[in-house]
């Protein structure tokens, strides 16, 4: 693992300084569409979608093949659906073996059926006789009626997307695909409706590149940019990601949270208030004579909370308050105890992850509102008291705070990775502990150097000279704990394995 500094950053200082940057404009537009240009760079990795934009890529996907193999849209709509929404598979599938393609998408391969010229035509499905402007077929030539088309197409979709979506022609031994024209044409603004509402998460379903957000209630979808290696997501509906805790692990340690209430019971039969002061005691020893802490020092009894003098010297000063049941139930106490201090244990461990976990998202949500204010106002601010462009720092400062937001969700979810990792792995919990510890101290430098020594640079009265040396520090440090935080999260999603090579 390399802890050297990336000076990349520092060393663009000078760029900045010098104007040589693209951002040469001091005017205030330029400066915040750099500033969303920053915000977004963690998000090139994938795209949000919301429906329109969804609806928008779903239509070129079918203009692009439809002009590409110079088919009907619907015919290439169907090629589509069949080979989920991959414009390359249908076309290497078409010009592989157009005549296959054809057959297991339902479009016809040869002359539909002659119509008999006649005015009127028989349903194949109700077998009644009408004029034919009231009989519809598909490409095949089978002539049904429109209420029976009708009944067709809402029977199926009914029963789900799998089977409107690969709606065939109704006659024996037809297998021509039913597309959404049909639909359109025959079925009730209802039913339209809900096909429609198929096509669209069928684009999003059955793509290998999509996803829909897991939050409730969020409908907006994610389109990866595949083989990014980064799976991480926070949709326009700040449901968070869990990187490199797995779904699994993020699972077990949010069921455990819920659970711990049931610790909280633990802890009240664990600690009492003393009878006199009434602050809190713990019990840490087995005996049940209990001494206050000072100035109090009152003795009492822990089980009954009793004055300890009242339980008399003839008893040994033990179960004094019901002593027949704890004489038969010596045992039976120890074990309790052993229980006792288990359960004691267990929860101060599940006590040093949680509350780990649970500052280090109080400092994402802090960072997060520093962000915002630092965009929003202490830049124009910072600006004013070192009489420079804001364009000048502003890349470093906020890249920074970027990097601190993403590194506290992080590190949050590396204590829920580390709860669960086996205790007896005593090699990876060494190596996973060397990790977290690099990390967390680079990022506690870099949060700190972000906040409270940039304050003073916005308190100063005056310009100072010292602030593009600080510019350089802060810019190397991001760098630093960018590295430590790529080693660790490397490592953790694969498993520690460099620990398992080193073993062998």
């Amino acid at each position: 693992m390399s802890s050297e500094v990336d000076m990349h950053d520092a060393n663009d200082l000078d760029d900045f300084y010098s104007g040589d940057t693209v951002m040469r404009s001091d005017d205030e537009d330029g400066y915040y569409d750099f500033v969303d240009i920053i915000s977004h760079r963690q998000q090139q990795n994938y795209t949000i979608l919301n429906e329109a934009d969804i609806q928008q890529q779903q239509e070129e996907d079918i203009n692009r093949v439809s002009t590409i193999l110079s088919l009907p849209r619907v015919a290439a709509c169907s090629l589509l659906r069949h080979y989920n929404w991959s414009v390359s598979r249908v076309t290497d599938e078409w010009f592989a073996d157009e005549a296959n393609a054809r057959r297991v998408v339902g479009l016809l391969e040869k002359k539909p059926i002659e119509i008999p010229n006649s005015p009127e035509l028989t349903c194949g499905i109700c077998f009644e006789n009408y004029p034919r402007d009231r009989m519809n077929s598909t490409a095949c030539g089978h002539p049904f009626c429109s209420a029976c088309w009708r009944a067709y197409i809402g029977t199926s979709i009914s029963d789900g997307p799998g089977w409107s979506l690969s709606l065939r022609c109704p006659g024996p031994s037809c297998g021509v695909a039913v597309g959404q024209d049909m639909v359109n044409l025959l079925a009730t603004d209802e039913d339209k409706e809900k096909y429609s509402r198929y096509l669209l998460r069928s684009y999003i379903e059955d793509n290998r590149k999509t996803k829909w957000c897991p939050a409730p209630g969020c409908d907006h979808a994610i389109e990866f940019v595949l083989g990014s290696g980064n799976y991480d997501v926070c949709c326009n509906c700040t449901e968070e990601a869990h990187r490199p805790a797995d779904c699994s692990t993020v699972a077990k340690w949010m069921l455990k949270n819920s659970s711990e209430f049931a610790n909280m019971n633990w802890i009240s039969a664990n600690s009492k208030p003393c009878p006199k002061c009434k602050r809190p005691i713990e019990k840490n020893q087995g005996c049940m004579h209990m001494t206050c802490t000072p100035p109090c020092r009152f003795e009492f009894c822990w089980l009954c909370l009793g004055a300890w003098s009242d339980h008399g010297e003839s008893t040994g000063g033990f179960y004094a308050c019901n002593r027949y049941e704890a004489a038969k139930q010596e045992g039976a106490y120890d074990e309790s105890e052993r229980r006792r201090e288990m359960a004691k244990k267990s929860l101060e461990r599940y006590t040093h992850y949680y509350e780990r976990w649970t500052m280090n998202e109080l400092s994402r949500q802090k960072a997060l509102t520093d962000l915002h204010s630092m965009q929003t106002e202490k830049l124009e601010k910072l600006s004013g008291k070192q009489r420079q462009p804001a364009w000048r720092f502003m890349f470093i400062i906020t890249e920074a705070w970027l990097q601190i937001v993403e590194c506290r969700r992080v590190l949050k979810w590396t204590y829920a990775y580390g709860f669960y990792l086996p205790e007896h792995e005593h090699a990876k919990r060494q190596f996973f502990e060397y990790l977290q510890g690099e990390a967390e101290s680079g990022l506690e430098h870099l949060h700190q150097c972000a906040e409270k020594e940039l304050q003073g640079y916005l308190d100063a009265e005056s310009p100072s000279k010292d602030f593009k040396n600080y510019l350089t520090k802060l810019a190397g440090l991001t760098s630093v704990t960018r590295n430590y935080f790529e080693n660790l999260v490397r490592a953790l999603e694969t498993g520690l394995k460099d620990v398992e090579a080193i073993d062998q």
